[in-house]
């Protein structure tokens, strides 16, 4: 079946409240509405953002969406600092990242724990997009195809066929984040093809076919029209180029198979 197209804005650490709306509104007024029906679009703004992007998505009916960037594996409790799913969910976001190589690289977060998270976002009404991805030094050593099966295999440890058909997952080779090298679109391809493979010995052929598989690592609005056209990737989540609203409409309409807006 055909896997209707997601780019996602990951925001990461940059953008203030103000900051935020005047992206939204920016993606929104250069995203003509005749998009949407061909891509879904979503944001991912910091924590301290959601609740002024939720009032102005929702006050102009907008029909882009917005997630977090991560979540705690918990509820609730005594866990300083953490932001659980329960009030993400609460403040409407839709999709929440799982797994971010920084997360994994800067708060060595393992599969084990990003797969509680994955859990709790599913437990929440959440649509987590569960990041897999390899090190230049995995990648040179030819042995990303492997490291990244495995990672997503630990990655939705616990999860049921009917929980994994409501999951993204994203390929994010970690050489290529935020650095201008991009991988090719065939290198795209090549683990995004395993990675759906791999969902088919988790949950079965019917349910790997409706999972969406995202791109991410440096993408713009330059490269990601061969990047989205090969068979198994089914958009983007981006970074750099998430912040500029101009550019992130174009890559959106692109994924929509244009015209440019």
């Amino acid at each position: 079946m055909a896997r209707k197209p997601l780019i996602a804005g990951n925001w990461k650490m940059n953008l203030n409240h103000f900051e935020a709306i005047a992206l939204v509104q920016k993606i929104a007024f250069s995203l003509p509405d005749k998009y949407f029906d061909k891509v879904d679009v979503t944001v991912l703004p910091p924590f301290t953002d959601l609740r002024s992007v939720q009032t102005l998505v929702d006050g102009d009916k907008l029909r882009l969406t917005y997630g977090a960037q991560d979540l705690s594996q918990h509820d609730s409790g005594a866990y300083t600092g953490e932001v659980s799913g329960a009030f993400l969910a609460k403040l409407g976001c839709t999709f929440v990242v799982v797994g971010h190589s920084e997360r994994r690289t800067y708060h060595a977060e393992g599969d084990d724990l990003v797969a509680a998270k994955t859990q709790a976002a599913l437990k929440h009404g959440l649509t987590p997009i569960v990041c897999i991805g390899e090190g230049l030094d995995i990648r040179e050593a030819g042995n990303h195809v492997s490291h990244c099966t495995e990672q997503l295999t630990g990655s939705l440890a616990g999860l049921s066929a009917e929980q994994i058909a409501s999951v993204v997952i994203a390929y994010e080779p970690v050489w290529a984040i935020g650095t201008g090298r991009v991988a090719s679109a065939a290198d795209a391809q090549e683990v995004c093809a395993a990675v759906r493979a791999q969902l088919v010995e988790l949950a079965g052929q019917e349910i790997a076919d409706t999972v969406r598989v995202l791109y991410g690592g440096s993408v713009n609005a330059k490269n990601v029209g061969e990047i989205v056209a090969q068979k198994d990737v089914d958009g983007a989540l981006v970074g750099g180029a998430s912040l500029d609203g101009e550019q992130f409409a174009t890559l959106s309409a692109i994924a929509a198979g244009g015209p440019l807006p």
